[in-house]
């Protein structure tokens, strides 16, 4: 299997796609491309690569019925920085490996993350862990970024001050707060990497992190175009339903379409509202079948 090169990857190798207020995401490595999936995929039965509208629809067809292993062979490093907040949610996707800078080794750079003034709410009244829509008025949204600041360079001078006095980095570094920025080396397969996108590009994910998910899709579209493309068509925005969900939607749908006495015209229905969203040819199948199959059964 030869080494795959990917021309839009190595374009912006080592580039920094800036991120919040001092923050960025870079590719630094990648091993593999769209070329390497479909020949993991094909090898079973010995048939290399074929065009690119055949090796796209292979792509589409794995990730669709979650045949995963294939995603795996393609890995992507990536550098990061980004507030300390950030990567202790960053890191709880396990299935990557990483090295950050070391505040026992390394004076920390005085650099800490200030909220534009439209990204400052309230706390939200039905979400216990996030914030409200609408930002606080701007007369306020100055107020609370410069009290941000004052704790920030509070904390620093005091931690300045301690090396200073000889105190140990190790010991200097603890009152530092969470908007202090970090970074790291991190690499990941890319069917983990799907699995990270899906959850931190939600809407239910803090906007902080979802602004590195984004930007990390971008890097990950110039490496495999056609994975991501698939990513988003069956993966990103879906949903999935319990059994009890399915059978609520099964129900719903008994009931909306009871008119319909003809099991042709229920499909007909069905196949119209999927063409209504988008879907066509083999999509429009898949998805009236789906829900047939729900309701008949």
């Amino acid at each position: 299997m030869a080494h795959t090169v990917v021309p839009e990857a190595e374009a912006i190798l080592d580039k920094e796609f800036p991120v919040l207020d001092k923050g960025f995401v870079r590719l630094v490595d990648y091993m593999g491309g769209d070329q390497r999936i479909v020949q993991a995929a094909r090898v079973s039965y010995g048939e290399g690569t074929k065009s690119y509208r055949q090796d796209a629809a292979l792509i589409d067809y794995l990730l669709r019925n979650e045949h995963t292993s294939p995603f795996e062979q393609v890995v992507l490093t990536f550098h990061t920085k980004m507030p300390v907040f950030v990567a202790r949610q960053w890191v709880r996707h396990r299935t990557a490996r990483l090295n950050e800078i070391s505040g026992r080794y390394s004076v920390m750079k005085d650099e800490f993350y200030v909220p534009a003034g439209g990204d400052i709410a309230l706390q939200s009244t039905d979400n216990k862990q996030g914030r409200q829509d609408d930002a606080v008025p701007e007369a306020d949204q100055e107020r609370f970024q410069q009290l941000f600041r004052d704790g920030q360079a509070r904390a620093y001078d005091e931690y300045s001050r301690m090396l200073d006095d000889g105190i140990a980095r190790e010991l200097a570094r603890i009152n530092l707060p969470l908007s202090l920025y970090t970074e790291w080396y991190w690499q990941i397969d890319l069917h983990n990497l799907f699995r990270f996108l899906k959850l931190r590009m939600d809407a239910h994910a803090q906007k902080e992190i979802r602004a590195y998910a984004n930007a990390m899709l971008d890097i990950a579209k110039t490496v495999c175009p056609a994975a991501c493309a698939a990513f988003e068509t069956h993966q990103l925005g879906s949903v999935r339903l319990s059994a009890a969900e399915r059978a609520a939607v099964d129900a719903l749908l008994r009931a909306t379409l009871a008119d319909a006495s003809e099991g042709d015209a229920l499909e007909q229905r069905i196949r119209r509202s999927g063409e209504a969203a988008g879907l066509s040819g083999k999509a429009v199948d898949r998805f009236a079948d789906k829900l047939l199959r729900g309701i008949d059964g």
